[in-house]
């Protein structure tokens, strides 16, 4: 097996560990978003959206893992770490994620209305690498059916 494609079955293995964290957001009523934050092939925080449930804005799942994270390593920098999430991080969470300095943001499917990457592509860590479209079809099936059924 050859890096790359080692790369990416640890990236679709990762990624459906966010998935089932959008899934506990979707039986919790909240927008389906899952996280998990991954250093040095251990999942070191797992998250999902909590906005309704905090009724706080900011606690988007990225948030949420990031916190979690720095307060399991002990370290507000991620320096070494890889941040999977189902959907494309908002300006808010890409400013966080630039802050934690996380070096690699993988991501499921693009957010058109609200991604970083429209509004503010230079927000992560200069070093930073994003790889997109990880089970993508998944990720936005997921958010389809959440928002079809508020309708």
């Amino acid at each position: 097996m050859t890096h790359l494609e080692e790369l990416q079955k640890k990236d679709e293995y990762y990624m459906r560990r966010a998935l089932d964290e959008a899934l506990a957001a979707l039986r919790e009523n909240e927008i389906p978003v899952g996280a998990v934050i991954v250093c040095r092939d251990r999942i070191v925080a797992r998250a999902h959206n909590l906005t309704e449930t905090l009724t706080d804005v900011t606690a988007h799942a990225e948030m949420q893992a990031i916190t979690a994270a720095a307060g399991g390593l002990g370290g507000k920098y991620l320096t070494e770490c890889t941040l999977y999430v189902t959907v494309e991080p908002c300006v808010m969470c890409a400013g966080a994620i630039g802050w934690a300095q996380i070096r690699r943001v993988v991501y499921g499917c693009d957010d058109p209305k609200r991604g970083f990457r429209r509004f503010a592509p230079q927000a992560l860590h200069p070093r930073a690498t994003v790889t997109a479209g990880v089970l993508e079809d998944e990720c936005r099936q997921l958010m389809q059916q959440f928002f079809q059924s508020k309708r």
